[in-house]
Protein backbone atom coordinates (compact mmCIF):
# COMPACT_ATOMS: atom_id res chain seq x y z
CA UNK A 1 0.00 0.00 0.00
CA UNK A 2 2.92 2.21 0.95
CA UNK A 3 4.80 1.95 -2.32
CA UNK A 4 1.36 2.09 -3.80
CA UNK A 5 0.99 5.76 -2.65
CA UNK A 6 4.56 6.73 -3.59
CA UNK A 7 3.87 5.94 -6.85
CA UNK A 8 0.80 7.45 -7.52
CA UNK A 9 2.77 10.47 -6.02
CA UNK A 10 4.89 10.19 -8.29
CA UNK A 11 2.74 9.94 -11.53
CA UNK A 12 0.70 12.78 -10.19
CA UNK A 13 3.85 15.26 -11.10
CA UNK A 14 2.32 14.88 -14.46
CA UNK A 15 -1.15 15.84 -14.53
CA UNK A 16 -0.30 18.50 -12.73
CA UNK A 17 2.22 20.00 -14.88
CA UNK A 18 0.33 19.32 -18.06
CA UNK A 19 -2.83 21.49 -16.10
CA UNK A 20 -0.72 24.50 -15.71
CA UNK A 21 0.93 24.07 -19.17
CA UNK A 22 -2.43 24.92 -20.65
CA UNK A 23 -2.16 28.10 -18.87
CA UNK A 24 1.16 28.55 -19.94
CA UNK A 25 1.11 28.04 -23.70
CA UNK A 26 -2.40 29.92 -24.19
CA UNK A 27 -0.77 33.35 -22.34
CA UNK A 28 3.12 32.73 -23.53
CA UNK A 29 3.51 30.97 -26.71
CA UNK A 30 2.63 32.09 -30.12
CA UNK A 31 -1.17 31.13 -31.38
CA UNK A 32 -0.01 30.96 -34.68
CA UNK A 33 2.97 28.17 -34.73
CA UNK A 34 1.38 24.92 -32.78
CA UNK A 35 3.70 22.65 -34.91
CA UNK A 36 6.75 24.30 -33.96
CA UNK A 37 5.41 24.82 -30.51
CA UNK A 38 4.85 20.97 -30.51
CA UNK A 39 8.60 20.33 -31.76
CA UNK A 40 10.66 22.72 -29.56
CA UNK A 41 8.58 20.87 -26.58
CA UNK A 42 9.18 17.48 -27.77
CA UNK A 43 12.52 17.23 -29.41
CA UNK A 44 14.94 19.20 -26.81
CA UNK A 45 13.20 17.20 -24.12
CA UNK A 46 13.41 13.99 -26.02
CA UNK A 47 17.12 14.43 -26.57
CA UNK A 48 17.90 15.43 -23.03
CA UNK A 49 16.52 12.24 -21.82
CA UNK A 50 18.18 10.02 -24.42
CA UNK A 51 21.53 11.43 -23.37
CA UNK A 52 20.64 10.33 -19.89
CA UNK A 53 19.35 6.93 -20.58
CA UNK A 54 22.04 6.15 -23.54
CA UNK A 55 20.53 3.77 -24.98
CA UNK A 56 19.03 3.47 -29.02
CA UNK A 57 16.21 1.19 -29.63
CA UNK A 58 16.90 -1.61 -31.21
CA UNK A 59 14.80 -4.63 -33.43
CA UNK A 60 11.17 -3.87 -32.91
CA UNK A 61 11.43 -0.83 -31.11
CA UNK A 62 12.42 1.49 -34.04
CA UNK A 63 8.87 0.87 -35.14
CA UNK A 64 7.32 0.96 -32.05
CA UNK A 65 8.96 4.27 -31.17
CA UNK A 66 7.38 5.83 -34.24
CA UNK A 67 3.86 4.85 -33.36
CA UNK A 68 4.06 5.94 -29.68
CA UNK A 69 5.90 8.77 -30.87
CA UNK A 70 3.15 9.79 -33.39
CA UNK A 71 0.30 8.99 -30.76
CA UNK A 72 1.77 10.28 -27.51
CA UNK A 73 4.10 13.23 -28.35
CA UNK A 74 3.62 14.34 -32.64
CA UNK A 75 -0.13 14.09 -33.14
CA UNK A 76 -0.98 14.41 -29.04
CA UNK A 77 1.55 17.97 -28.79
CA UNK A 78 -0.05 19.70 -31.63
CA UNK A 79 -3.23 18.97 -30.85
CA UNK A 80 -3.12 20.41 -27.15
CA UNK A 81 -1.16 23.17 -28.67
CA UNK A 82 -4.28 24.35 -30.52
CA UNK A 83 -6.88 23.05 -27.77
CA UNK A 84 -4.62 25.44 -25.67
CA UNK A 85 -5.06 28.56 -28.02
CA UNK A 86 -8.67 28.40 -28.48
CA UNK A 87 -10.41 27.47 -25.32
CA UNK A 88 -10.04 28.41 -21.57
CA UNK A 89 -7.84 26.94 -19.45
CA UNK A 90 -10.06 25.19 -17.25
CA UNK A 91 -11.89 23.77 -19.97
CA UNK A 92 -9.52 22.31 -22.39
CA UNK A 93 -8.09 20.79 -19.01
CA UNK A 94 -11.28 19.74 -17.98
CA UNK A 95 -12.14 18.12 -21.27
CA UNK A 96 -9.04 15.42 -20.61
CA UNK A 97 -9.99 14.76 -17.75
CA UNK A 98 -12.39 11.98 -20.01
CA UNK A 99 -9.03 10.74 -20.44
CA UNK A 100 -9.33 8.42 -17.15
CA UNK A 101 -12.62 7.06 -18.51
CA UNK A 102 -11.06 5.72 -22.24
CA UNK A 103 -8.19 4.59 -20.59
CA UNK A 104 -10.53 2.33 -18.00
CA UNK A 105 -12.23 1.33 -21.65
CA UNK A 106 -8.83 0.79 -23.81
CA UNK A 107 -7.57 -1.33 -21.15
CA UNK A 108 -9.87 -3.85 -21.65
CA UNK A 109 -8.87 -5.30 -25.21
CA UNK A 110 -5.41 -3.98 -25.19
CA UNK A 111 -4.59 -5.07 -20.92
CA UNK A 112 -7.18 -7.57 -20.54
CA UNK A 113 -8.33 -5.35 -17.46
CA UNK A 114 -12.23 -5.56 -18.08
CA UNK A 115 -14.43 -2.62 -16.79
CA UNK A 116 -17.78 -4.03 -15.18
CA UNK A 117 -21.04 -2.29 -15.69
CA UNK A 118 -20.65 0.35 -13.43
CA UNK A 119 -17.12 1.49 -14.82
CA UNK A 120 -19.24 1.75 -18.48
CA UNK A 121 -22.24 4.07 -17.00
CA UNK A 122 -19.49 6.22 -15.43
CA UNK A 123 -18.05 6.55 -18.77
CA UNK A 124 -21.42 7.52 -20.30
CA UNK A 125 -22.00 9.78 -17.20
CA UNK A 126 -18.57 11.78 -18.12
CA UNK A 127 -18.96 12.69 -21.35
CA UNK A 128 -22.80 13.55 -20.66
CA UNK A 129 -21.37 16.25 -18.96
CA UNK A 130 -19.11 17.46 -21.57
CA UNK A 131 -22.25 17.86 -23.83
CA UNK A 132 -23.70 20.11 -21.03
CA UNK A 133 -20.86 22.10 -20.51
CA UNK A 134 -20.90 22.92 -24.36
CA UNK A 135 -24.65 23.03 -25.35
CA UNK A 136 -25.52 26.16 -23.39
CA UNK A 137 -26.29 29.57 -25.63
CA UNK A 138 -23.21 32.26 -26.35
CA UNK A 139 -21.18 30.54 -28.82
CA UNK A 140 -17.94 31.10 -26.37
CA UNK A 141 -16.67 28.01 -26.67
CA UNK A 142 -14.58 27.09 -29.62
CA UNK A 143 -15.83 23.47 -31.35
CA UNK A 144 -12.34 23.41 -32.96
CA UNK A 145 -11.09 23.68 -29.71
CA UNK A 146 -13.66 21.15 -28.50
CA UNK A 147 -12.70 18.49 -30.90
CA UNK A 148 -9.00 19.17 -31.20
CA UNK A 149 -8.36 18.47 -27.14
CA UNK A 150 -10.93 15.50 -27.74
CA UNK A 151 -8.69 13.98 -30.68
CA UNK A 152 -5.45 14.63 -28.27
CA UNK A 153 -7.18 12.67 -25.39
CA UNK A 154 -8.01 9.73 -27.71
CA UNK A 155 -4.64 9.52 -29.38
CA UNK A 156 -2.68 9.60 -26.00
CA UNK A 157 -5.04 7.23 -24.55
CA UNK A 158 -4.53 4.69 -26.94
CA UNK A 159 -0.98 5.31 -27.06
CA UNK A 160 -0.32 5.14 -23.41
CA UNK A 161 -2.27 1.72 -23.07
CA UNK A 162 0.16 0.45 -25.70
CA UNK A 163 3.33 1.69 -24.04
CA UNK A 164 1.89 0.20 -20.80
CA UNK A 165 1.49 -3.15 -22.58
CA UNK A 166 4.78 -2.72 -25.17
CA UNK A 167 7.36 -1.04 -22.57
CA UNK A 168 7.44 -4.15 -20.44
CA UNK A 169 11.28 -4.59 -19.86
CA UNK A 170 12.73 -1.40 -21.22
CA UNK A 171 14.23 1.27 -18.87
CA UNK A 172 12.42 4.32 -18.12
CA UNK A 173 14.27 6.87 -19.81
CA UNK A 174 14.93 4.88 -22.71
CA UNK A 175 11.30 4.05 -23.39
CA UNK A 176 10.30 7.99 -22.88
CA UNK A 177 13.23 9.16 -24.56
CA UNK A 178 12.48 7.06 -27.43
CA UNK A 179 9.00 8.32 -28.08
CA UNK A 180 9.49 12.18 -27.62
CA UNK A 181 12.72 12.28 -29.97
CA UNK A 182 10.74 10.15 -32.56
CA UNK A 183 7.45 12.55 -32.13
CA UNK A 184 9.59 15.49 -32.53
CA UNK A 185 11.32 14.19 -35.64
CA UNK A 186 8.11 13.15 -37.42
CA UNK A 187 6.56 16.82 -36.58
CA UNK A 188 9.41 19.03 -38.26
CA UNK A 189 8.59 18.30 -41.94
CA UNK A 190 5.15 18.86 -41.48
CA UNK A 191 6.13 22.53 -39.46
CA UNK A 192 8.26 23.34 -42.04
CA UNK A 193 5.80 22.68 -44.66
CA UNK A 194 3.19 24.40 -42.94
CA UNK A 195 4.35 27.16 -41.21
CA UNK A 196 7.53 27.60 -42.87
CA UNK A 197 10.45 29.05 -40.28
CA UNK A 198 10.52 28.64 -36.83
CA UNK A 199 9.22 31.45 -34.92
CA UNK A 200 11.78 33.74 -32.97
CA UNK A 201 10.70 33.85 -29.19
CA UNK A 202 10.42 36.87 -27.37
CA UNK A 203 11.96 36.52 -23.87
CA UNK A 204 8.80 35.40 -21.79
CA UNK A 205 8.15 32.91 -25.05
CA UNK A 206 11.77 31.57 -23.77
CA UNK A 207 10.97 31.06 -20.80
CA UNK A 208 7.47 29.41 -21.52
CA UNK A 209 9.14 27.04 -23.42
CA UNK A 210 11.47 26.23 -21.07
CA UNK A 211 9.28 25.12 -18.85
CA UNK A 212 7.08 23.62 -21.05
CA UNK A 213 10.05 21.80 -22.32
CA UNK A 214 11.42 20.71 -18.95
CA UNK A 215 9.17 20.17 -16.64
CA UNK A 216 5.29 19.66 -18.36
CA UNK A 217 7.43 17.30 -20.81
CA UNK A 218 10.37 15.62 -20.20
CA UNK A 219 9.64 15.31 -16.16
CA UNK A 220 6.07 14.67 -16.51
CA UNK A 221 6.68 12.11 -18.73
CA UNK A 222 9.27 10.64 -16.75
CA UNK A 223 6.45 10.30 -14.30
CA UNK A 224 3.61 9.28 -16.07
CA UNK A 225 5.34 6.41 -17.43
CA UNK A 226 6.67 5.48 -14.39
CA UNK A 227 3.13 5.47 -13.13
CA UNK A 228 2.20 3.39 -16.18
CA UNK A 229 4.39 1.12 -15.00
CA UNK A 230 3.33 0.11 -11.26
CA UNK A 231 0.10 1.36 -11.39
CA UNK A 232 -3.32 -0.02 -13.11
CA UNK A 233 -4.29 1.98 -16.12
CA UNK A 234 -7.06 3.09 -14.07
CA UNK A 235 -5.11 4.05 -11.20
CA UNK A 236 -3.48 6.44 -13.23
CA UNK A 237 -6.24 7.57 -15.09
CA UNK A 238 -8.04 8.57 -11.49
CA UNK A 239 -4.81 10.69 -10.19
CA UNK A 240 -4.97 12.71 -14.21
CA UNK A 241 -8.47 14.12 -12.31
CA UNK A 242 -5.32 16.64 -11.03
CA UNK A 243 -4.96 17.71 -15.03
CA UNK A 244 -8.25 19.71 -14.95
CA UNK A 245 -7.82 20.69 -11.06
CA UNK A 246 -4.55 22.22 -12.27
CA UNK A 247 -6.03 24.08 -15.37
CA UNK A 248 -9.31 25.30 -13.85
CA UNK A 249 -7.25 26.81 -10.76
CA UNK A 250 -4.99 28.39 -13.30
CA UNK A 251 -7.71 29.74 -15.30
CA UNK A 252 -10.05 31.09 -12.44
CA UNK A 253 -7.54 32.44 -10.28
CA UNK A 254 -4.49 33.90 -12.07
CA UNK A 255 -6.27 34.13 -15.78
CA UNK A 256 -9.89 35.87 -14.81
CA UNK A 257 -11.66 32.99 -16.75
CA UNK A 258 -15.03 32.90 -15.98
CA UNK A 259 -16.36 29.21 -14.91
CA UNK A 260 -20.13 29.63 -14.42
CA UNK A 261 -22.88 27.45 -13.20
CA UNK A 262 -23.26 25.63 -16.39
CA UNK A 263 -19.49 24.84 -16.63
CA UNK A 264 -19.19 23.71 -12.74
CA UNK A 265 -22.21 21.43 -13.69
CA UNK A 266 -20.38 19.29 -16.61
CA UNK A 267 -17.35 19.74 -14.65
CA UNK A 268 -18.86 17.83 -11.62
CA UNK A 269 -20.47 15.52 -14.11
CA UNK A 270 -17.28 14.67 -15.89
CA UNK A 271 -15.20 14.04 -12.35
CA UNK A 272 -18.07 12.21 -11.13
CA UNK A 273 -18.19 10.30 -14.02
CA UNK A 274 -14.56 9.31 -13.95
CA UNK A 275 -14.73 8.37 -10.01
CA UNK A 276 -17.89 6.06 -10.69
CA UNK A 277 -15.53 4.56 -13.60
CA UNK A 278 -12.46 4.12 -11.51
CA UNK A 279 -14.26 0.76 -10.55
CA UNK A 280 -12.97 -2.14 -12.82
CA UNK A 281 -12.36 -5.50 -12.25
CA UNK A 282 -8.77 -6.08 -12.56
CA UNK A 283 -7.65 -9.66 -14.30
CA UNK A 284 -6.62 -12.56 -11.61
CA UNK A 285 -2.62 -12.65 -11.98
CA UNK A 286 -1.10 -16.13 -13.15
CA UNK A 287 2.27 -17.49 -12.75
CA UNK A 288 4.66 -16.88 -15.75
CA UNK A 289 4.82 -19.76 -18.14
CA UNK A 290 8.37 -20.88 -20.06
CA UNK A 291 7.28 -18.94 -23.17
CA UNK A 292 7.02 -15.73 -21.07
CA UNK A 293 10.17 -16.18 -18.98
CA UNK A 294 12.16 -16.66 -22.62
CA UNK A 295 10.42 -13.55 -24.41
CA UNK A 296 11.47 -11.43 -21.06
CA UNK A 297 15.10 -13.18 -20.81
CA UNK A 298 15.39 -12.00 -24.68
CA UNK A 299 13.92 -8.59 -24.32
CA UNK A 300 16.51 -8.07 -21.29
CA UNK A 301 19.24 -9.38 -23.83
CA UNK A 302 18.50 -7.03 -26.31
CA UNK A 303 18.03 -4.21 -24.27
CA UNK A 304 21.75 -4.54 -22.36
CA UNK A 305 23.16 -5.49 -25.93
CA UNK A 306 21.22 -2.61 -27.40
Amino acid sequence: MRSNWHWVLVTAIAPVAWGSNYFVTREFLPAESPLWGAVIRALPAGILLLALARQRPKGHWWWRSLVLGALNVGAFFALVYVASQLLPSSTAATLMATSAAVLLLFAWPLLGERPTIVAIAGTALGFAGVLVMFAGPGGSIDPFGVLASLGAMLLSSTGFILAKRWGEGIPLLALTSWQLVAGGVLLVPFAIAIEGSIPAPDAPAVAAYAYTTLVATALAYVAWFAGLRHLAAGTVGLVGLLNPVAGVALGTLVAGEVFGPREAIGTAMILAGVLLGRKTRQPLRQAPTHQDLTHRQRQAAEVRDG
